[in-house]
């Protein structure tokens, strides 16, 4: 255990060093504030409250952004240390390369977690501070959706880990992470959605649509924020989808947990066999 943390601060120094912790808290709470006041401005008029509109526009943020940092800080951490030959050197020490990954992942998932626990922090803060009436429905979906988009980025950390573990060096690296990106980002929910319109109800039952959307955590993360509440649901655009989805929040949080310590067991098997 020792040797993980000591593996962890390397890589908080090391962020600190290379101002990833500053930059990533800063973009957070910019658009997190950002989002708070646009989004909310109008929710006196409709009788919603203004911190359900911030969750839901900080969850489509979170889709977008949090899975492209966590690969950008993830992709090279295996193939980015064998071509400068600092592995070779951690590796002389007695640590085993498990421990060094772990390390590695408990360092990154730090940084992420504190840049969103501060930059969507700071969105609940200027709310509370202008007066905004939150209660405490409110407060748990919060909560609740802050804690899921740091297991999002989790998942992206340990997926970034495996391309990293695999590929021979980092330019291969960061394009197939880029692709990881789009995949479950973008390309994969079009995919979907078309197959949706195509097939129009007759082979795609709910429960195979249940089975395809556990296959991108993204949208697993979507389903637990937007339609695991019902005060973010009602008006969230998915409240449809929350009837129609048969996905508990408990199945939910498993199938995250999952998507995190497949592919990070899968990178330690990878990296075990790789010859320095």
């Amino acid at each position: 255990m020792r040797n993980v943390l000591i593996v962890a601060r390397k890589e908080v120094q090391e962020g600190l060093r290379n101002r990833w912790v500053l930059a990533t808290t800063l973009l957070l709470a910019a658009l997190a504030l950002s989002l708070t006041f646009l989004g909310s401005a109008p929710t006196g008029n409709v009788g919603v409250r203004a911190l359900d509109v911030v969750i839901v526009s900080l969850s489509s943020l979170t889709i977008f952004l949090l899975p492209l940092i966590a690969l950008l800080i993830s992709h090279d951490a295996i193939v980015g240390e064998m071509e400068r030959g600092t592995m070779l050197l951690l590796l002389s020490y007695p640590i085993a390369r498990w421990q060094v990954l772990l390390g590695k992942f408990a360092g990154h998932l730090a940084i992420l977690a504190f840049a969103t626990l501060l930059g969507y922090g700071a969105a609940a803060a200027a709310l509370a501070i202008t007066g905004s009436a939150i209660d405490a429905e409110s407060w748990v979906a919060f909560g609740s959706m802050v804690g899921s988009s740091i297991m999002l980025g989790a998942i992206f950390i340990a997926v970034g880990y495996l391309v990293s573990a695999l590929v021979g060096n980092r330019g291969t690296a960061a394009g197939i992470a880029i692709g990881i990106w789009l995949l479950f980002v973008l390309i994969y929910d079009m995919a979907l959605l078309g197959i949706l319109v195509v097939d129009q109800g007759q082979t795609v039952s709910g429960s195979v649509l249940n089975a395809l959307l556990l296959l991108n955590p993204t949208d697993v993360y979507r389903l637990f924020n937007l339609t695991g509440f019902a005060n973010v649901s009602s008006f969230s655009g998915m409240a449809g989808v929350a009837q129609g989805v048969t996905l508990s929040l408990p199945v939910l949080l498993a199938a995250l947990a999952a998507w995190t310590l497949v592919p990070l067991a899968l990178a330690a098997l990878a990296f075990s066999r790789r010859e320095l």
